[in-house]
């Protein structure tokens, strides 16, 4: 057993570097998680309003690189065709379509809906502040 001088003390200042650097990596790792969700910049609008959340919905999402997504799950234009096919005409689509993707990606999500004959949709907005 190691035997320390009466005078001299635990020096604990490694053992504070070591957890310092532990919790820098684990913040870092918990943020890291945290954004697992699809980033969309929505273009504002000053009528903008808030729905309810208590009817069925599904969300269709389109990012700045025109990928198509329902619910945060990449999916193709064709897997995309044959979700909407497969809707309830009583479900509730939220489209979000990023700031700077093509509008051609958004038509393409509207006219899947208007050959379905699905008029139950939102387009998302950010409210627009003054």
């Amino acid at each position: 057993m190691i035997k320390l001088p009466k005078n001299e003390g635990l020096n604990i200042v490694p053992f504070i570097d070591i957890m310092l650097v532990l919790l820098a990596i684990i913040l870092s790792i918990s943020t890291f998680i945290a954004q697992g969700s699809i980033k969309i910049n929505l273009p504002s609008s000053q009528s903008s309003i808030n729905m309810s959340e208590k009817e069925e919905k599904i969300s269709i999402s389109i990012d700045a690189q025109n990928i198509f997504y329902v619910d945060d799950k990449k999916i193709s234009l064709d897997e995309l065709k044959h979700t909407i096919d497969n809707l309830n005409p009583k479900t509730i689509v939220e489209l979000k379509s990023d700031k700077d993707s093509k509008f051609e990606s958004f038509v393409k999500v509207i006219d899947l809906l208007k050959a379905k004959k699905h008029e139950n949709f939102q387009i998302l907005t950010e409210k627009k502040n003054d």
